[in-house]
């Protein structure tokens, strides 16, 4: 089988790695220079360095001939190109199933990414998501890892569960398209907030507060949505926050880190050299949960942390400060 996977971003070099040893993987990047120095160093050097391209994987310059080569599509581009990857897909003619593995809302839309498939492919529910707790250099090392693939078509989303699963890596499926989506979206956002926790030091059992209520805004926000809370429990949800929000290798952990600490958005941004999806989400997130009257305090303070100029003590001063009440 040959699955082309249309990004060539760490997670993308990462997914071609880990498809490429059951599989033949047509890479495909939209940036020339990048393209041309993976072909002279049959390696990614400048978002993976120190994985070396077997010989499964093929590297392909043309959008084109990448997908009509390919028997799947998997897109590994970043959450605000996703849209215009899925119109080049259709300008294409191509009607290959495709499933993406970015994360988040779309910039000044505020629509979920099921929701941009949904308006690029009216007719067809041929598409799907890949999430879970998962590091892209982890999974390029071959260490184990458990993720899911979601579609509303059920033969989608085990066609490529199936395609992607092997070695250390388990796949599972299931139909909940808003749950997983969601969860892979939100972490982020929780993410950050837990680097402020930590990097103000205020101690692991902030933290673990912070992330059992930050859970719960993000079941909240699902199940207004239409996700299943049991979804967000799994994997893609409650697993995935685990992982983004506790480990060192965690770009949006990063991003709060680094808020605590005194640096400014743009500073931060420059020294991560790769998109911290979470910035963007929070302020799309808060945006959609004020329109559906959806309470998500901790969301609401980390955006205002990023863009308007809160400071991180007086946001954590402002969620210890609110009125007291039940847990549920």
């Amino acid at each position: 089988m040959k699955i082309a996977v249309l990004g060539a971003g760490a997670w993308g070099t990462a997914l071609a790695l880990q498809i490429a040893r059951e599989h033949e993987v047509i890479l495909w990047t939209r940036n020339a220079e990048h393209m041309a120095e993976m072909q002279t160093t049959h390696t990614n050097q400048r978002y993976l360095e120190g994985f070396p391209f077997p010989a499964s994987i093929h590297l392909e310059a043309s959008f084109k001939s990448a997908i009509h080569q390919a028997d799947m599509i998997l897109a590994a581009v970043p959450t605000n190109g996703l849209r215009q990857t899925l119109r080049s897909i259709r300008a294409a003619n191509c009607t290959l199933p495709v499933v993406w593995a970015c994360k988040g809302l779309e910039a000044s839309t505020s629509k979920m990414l099921y929701e941009v498939a949904a308006e690029e492919f009216p007719t067809d529910a041929h598409w799907g998501i890949l999430s879970g707790p998962s590091f892209a250099e982890e999974v390029a090392q071959g260490l184990p890892a458990a993720v899911t693939v979601a579609s509303k078509d059920p033969d989608v989303a085990r066609d490529f569960a199936a395609a992607f699963h092997g070695g250390n890596l388990r796949v599972y499926h299931t139909t909940d398209v808003i749950g997983v989506a969601v969860g892979g979206a939100l972490k982020n956002v929780i993410a950050i907030a837990s680097g402020i926790c930590d990097g103000m030091g205020c101690g692991l059992n902030a933290r673990a507060a912070l992330l059992t209520r930050g859970m719960a805004e993000i079941t909240r926000f699902g199940v207004a949505l239409g996700g299943r809370a049991e979804t967000l429990m799994g994997l893609t949800g409650v697993g995935d926050l685990i992982l983004t929000a506790t480990g060192s290798l965690s770009r949006n952990y990063k991003v709060g880190m680094a808020l605590a600490k005194g640096k400014t958005l743009d500073q931060i941004l420059a020294d991560l050299g790769h998109v911290a999806e979470g910035v963007s989400t929070a302020r799309e997130v808060a945006r959609k949960a004020k329109e559906l009257g959806i309470e998500m305090p901790i969301t609401h303070e980390v955006n205002r942390v990023l863009f308007e100029n809160l400071s991180p003590r007086k946001a954590v001063e402002n969620l210890l400060g609110r009125e007291q009440k039940s847990e549920h």
